[in-house]
């Protein structure tokens, strides 16, 4: 909102100093120490809130005993990590981008979700919270009814999206961008990507929106063990975004590193400034020992933006190695379940990994950081591929 409201005025001799809000990387910073500001102000706050409404986390008897003491620590703080993401995204972004309003939706959608479920923990004092197929029912429904908008409908969608909507960028291989000149007919009749048809990219968008979420909120078992690579992998999209978006001297980066070309992905990084700078805000509270958990309000929410980030900025393949602390945890629960179904054997001590680890004699500290470190260097490999095209 202060970029559509202050940067008209830049034309007037004395605001002319207004015009730097028409440069992205200005906007995401601001956008990152708004969310800063607003988590670091507020947290203190919240926090005494939940204490009073004695709303604290519940532990399951079965998990590692060293967890036992963590029993009644505030949850649902990452309600205060969303407020401060939506407030510090509409501030700075162009109202009028429909990528920014796409993620902030669904983003906004699963902290609903994420919301009953974490009510329902509190109310009953237990952690069964909202039924598994509930929870799968609402996020495949929001997933599934955006991937329909995205793949079938036309109204309200930018060009750049519709002249490549159905097509895949596969890591080390040139992505051929399609000339915005040509009419959307001529795009549909000429395709030098691979490319899915409409209803196989909207289950595949959902399986990958659906599926980051959960795996974000697996990964959650451990002091700031979540929000370290949530902020790493925000971090890689937003300047996977930028280059996707910004051309210099007359030159289209996207075109010159062969990966998608989506001008209008650009204030993504919006987006993903504000999301790192509530993340570190919500660290400095959330760092061991915790003083407050993000519940799973935060990372079913916080799951589903990165996952549409990797769905709006068509990196959803590469996200399987920028995000593979979460796919790791995802698959070492599917992986002990399945296992023990069929063999009644388990793989692991216990799932997620994390558990795997302090069941060794891991401290939890050890875990969280060597976790982040692995995360760190997923997120350099993956910028990588950029140039091994």
């Amino acid at each position: 909102m202060i970029y559509y409201f202050l940067y008209p005025l830049h034309d007037e001799p004395a605001l002319g100093f207004l015009n730097v809000l028409r440069y992205v990387p200005f906007r995401a910073i601001a956008a990152a120490l708004t969310a800063l500001g607003v988590t670091f102000g507020l947290y203190p706050w919240f926090i005494r809130r939940l204490q009073k409404r004695q709303i604290g986390q519940v532990v399951r008897k079965e998990g590692p005993e060293a967890h036992l003491s963590k029993a009644g620590t505030p949850t649902m703080g990452g309600a205060l990590i969303l407020l401060a993401l939506i407030i510090s995204t509409v501030l700075w972004a162009d109202p009028g981008n429909f990528m920014v309003w796409v993620v902030t939706a669904v983003t906004s959608a699963y902290g609903v979700v994420g919301y009953i479920d974490d009510a329902a923990k509190v109310r009953k004092k237990d952690t069964g919270g909202l039924a598994g197929r509930w929870k799968l029912v609402l996020q495949f429904a929001v997933a599934l009814a955006l991937g329909g908008y995205l793949w079938y409908g036309t109204d309200g969608l930018p060009a750049d999206w519709l002249a490549i909507r159905y097509e895949l960028n596969v890591p080390f291989v040139a992505f051929d961008n399609p000339s915005l000149t040509k009419s959307l007919e001529a795009v549909e009749a000429v395709r030098d990507n691979f490319a899915l048809p409409g209803w196989a990219y909207v289950i595949f968008a959902s399986i990958c929106i659906v599926g980051y979420s959960n795996a974000v909120n697996l990964t959650d078992g451990l002091d700031g063990l979540a929000i370290g690579p949530v902020m790493v992998s925000s971090g890689t999209f937003m300047l996977l975004a930028y280059l996707a978006g910004v051309t210099f001297f007359a030159q289209d980066l996207a075109n010159y590193l062969r990966i998608p070309s989506l001008p209008s992905a650009i204030e993504l990084s919006i987006y993903c400034g504000a999301l790192l700078g509530a993340g570190f805000g919500f660290l400095w509270y959330n760092t061991y020992p915790a003083q407050v958990f993000m519940g799973d309000v935060g990372s079913l929410a916080l799951g589903g933006g990165i996952g549409s980030l990797a769905v709006m900025t068509k990196n959803e393949l590469l996200s399987l190695l920028l995000c593979g602390i979460f796919v790791v945890e995802a698959v070492s629960v599917v992986a002990q379940v399945t296992s023990y179904k069929l063999f009644k054997k388990r793989i692991f001590l216990m799932a997620p990994i994390h558990h795997h680890f302090e069941k060794l004699g891991w401290p939890e500290p050890r875990v969280i950081v060597r976790f982040w470190i692995i995360s760190i260097m997923l997120a350099l490999a993956s910028l990588a591929t950029l140039k091994l095209r």
